[in-house]
Formats: structure tokens, C-alpha cells, sequence
């Protein structure tokens, strides 16, 4: 009987955990039928995939082998449907629009405005995304097009930079820092910082630890970690963390959010704000789309990302279009 692509899902799952037990969390599984499942396919196959120990498991030699072929055939199934997603929006004249954890349009009013101008009989819906996770191009898997503020190298996405926005520390209102107006980077290096899903990107995760300008990871990360801006902040503003945000971000969070305080980070390197798209992207509107941002930020005059002050109504950019 030739094995499914759900077996190859779970195996994979499993070898990579190490064990069934968190394997089986993350597929939604029952643990007795993933083993179940994984004996199956290994008697189908006549040859054994895992070695089972006291601390979970081990690939054998045949199942590294077979780990490599079966990420192969997942990766190639999983593209094959992104494509396929892709022509069907591309056919019917709609796109599909990722963002983080705030509307896209609190930011980027113009840009939306004029998209809506030029393709009136276009459909636009919006889908908020997980922190990115795995590579950037898995990570747009489900949508056309998206914005991310710094995202990491991608060889299988384009990316196109809007404008670069200062960084700004989020803190409770309970931290022994929250009465300043202002901070520095070496206020901050050794303080507590918010822990990440172990799947999120650690470049991507690690920027908004300010692991580059220190170097390394912050000596103290929460156990608890979050995988969404919105757990992000709830767990900032249960008092056990502090973190870094854009400053698009920081002015709606201080807004709408008590018990949370937003804080210029003055010497931090700023964050670009980007718009990415993978490479086989088969839909018009998103190139569309690209060249509609071009066009208001080479408004600014010179072609080049438009520095951003959070003390300003609206980016130059932007002003020129109103």
C-alpha cells in the first residue's frame, strides 16, 4: 500500500520533536494513534524510521534518509497548493493581505486608498499573521502579499522597503523605567525580555530583544512566550517583561491599552517596514499593488525609504498624496 502524505506529516513531526508526546500536541493528535500511525507506515515501508528510547526518539540511518525525501515531498505538496490558492485569487480578481497584529490600514491609509482607486472592482481581504515562522516564504504561504516591519533574508521573496520607523520599548507601568520620557539602548540591554515561540524566526525575534546591539540573546527571558503581538502584550502588561516595538505600533498600543507605557528608544538602529512577496507569486495585483508603494514613496523625492517620526502626523510620504 503506498504510504499518504499525512504519514509523511507525522513522521516528519515526530523526528523533529524527538519525541511523540509534543509531537502529537502540536498535531492535534492523540498520542497512541500518532505512534500508531508512524508503526504503520514504518511496516508498510518494511524497514524502522525511529529508534524508541527512555527520552523519546531517534531517527535511524534509513530514517534521516527518509526525513530528507519526506521534507522534500511536503515542501513540494505545500507549493503546489500555494500555487494553486494563488491562480484561483489571480482568476478572480481578488488578493490576499497579511499583516501583524495591527490593521494594515492604521498605518498605511494612502496606500490601500489608492490601491482601492485604481482597482475598484478588485477584492482585498485582510488575514493577521503568526510572528513569522520557518522560512519567509512558508510563512506567506496563505496570503498574496504582506507587511513586516525588518523581515529575514529570504532567497524565495521579494521585498520592498516603505520606510524606516524608530524602535520603542514597552514596558508596564509598573517598571522602574516607565516614568522616563526617553531611553537609551544600555538602559535597557540587561532587563528582562519577552521569550518567543521556539518556531518563530530567532534573527526576526531577537531584533526586537535588541540582539544587535548587543550581541547575543538577553541573559533573561520570560518562559512564557508569545506568538502573537497580542500575547505579546498581554504578558507585558502582567508586569513580567519589557520588549520593543515599531513606533506605528507603540502610538496605537499606548492608545487603546492602560497599564502599558511606550517609550522612545533614541540610539536603537530603526526597523524597516516592508512589503513581501514570494517570488512565484501568480497574481497581478500584487505587483499592482508594489508599484502603486513606489510610487508614494518616491513622493518623498528621492526614491528612498521615508524616515518615520512618530511626533509626526503623518510620514512625508504620505503627505505628499493627501
Amino acid at each position: 500500500m503506498p504510504f499518504r502524505l499525512e504519514q509523511l506529516r507525522y513522521f516528519v513531526a515526530v523526528a523533529e520533536e524527538g519525541q511523540f508526546t509534543r509531537a502529537a500536541r502540536n498535531l492535534h493528535l492523540a498520542q497512541p494513534a500518532l505512534s500508531q500511525a508512524i508503526s504503520q507506515l514504518e511496516s508498510e515501508l518494511g524497514v524502522e524510521l525511529l529508534r524508541r528510547h527512555a527520552r523519546g526518539v531517534t531517527p535511524t540511518p534509513a530514517g534521516e534518509t527518509f526525513l530528507a525525501k519526506a521534507k522534500v515531498a511536503l515542501a513540494a505538496t505545500r507549493d503546489a497548493d500555494v500555487t494553486a490558492r494563488s491562480l484561483a485569487r489571480a482568476a478572480t480578481g481578488s488578493m490576499e493581505f497579511g499583516f501583524l497584529g495591527l490593521p494594515p490600514m492604521a498605518d498605511t491609509p494612502h496606500l490601500f486608498a489608492a490601491f482601492a482607486t485604481a482597482h475598484p472592482d478588485a477584492e482585498l481581504s485582510f488575514r493577521g499573521l503568526p510572528y513569522p515562522r520557518g522560512s519567509m516564504a512558508s510563512w506567506l504561504s496563505d496570503v498574496d502579499v504582506a507587511l513586516c516591519h525588518s523581515p529575514p533574508a529570504d532567497p524565495e521573496v521579494h521585498v520592498y522597503p516603505l520606510w524606516a520607523e524608530s524602535r520603542f520599548v514597552v514596558a508596564p507601568t509598573s517598571h522602574p523605567l516607565a516614568a522616563r520620557s526617553e531611553l537609551r539602548v544600555e538602559d535597557v540591554l540587561d532587563e528582562t525580555y519577552l521569550g518567543s515561540h521556539p518556531g518563530v524566526d530567532p534573527t526576526w525575534a531577537g531584533f526586537w530583544r535588541l540582539d544587535d546591539h548587543r550581541g547575543e540573546p538577553p541573559a533573561r527571558l520570560t518562559a512564557h512566550r508569545a506568538l502573537t503581538l497580542p500575547a505579546t502584550i498581554a504578558i507585558i502588561a502582567s508586569g513580567r517583561a519589557i520588549t520593543t516595538v515599531p513606533a506605528c505600533q507603540a502610538g496605537i498600543i499606548e492608545k487603546i491599552l492602560t497599564g502599558i507605557v511606550t517609550i522612545p528608544l533614541s540610539d536603537a538602529d530603526p526597523t524597516l517596514l516592508c512589503l513581501l512577496w514570494r517570488r512565484d507569486s501568480h497574481n497581478p495585483l500584487v505587483g499592482s499593488l508594489v508599484s502603486i508603494a513606489k510610487g508614494l514613496v518616491d513622493g518623498n523625492g528621492n526614491g528612498s525609504p521615508v524616515a518615520h517620526d512618530r511626533n509626526r502626523a503623518v510620514r512625508p510620504a504620505i503627505r505628499s498624496q493627501a
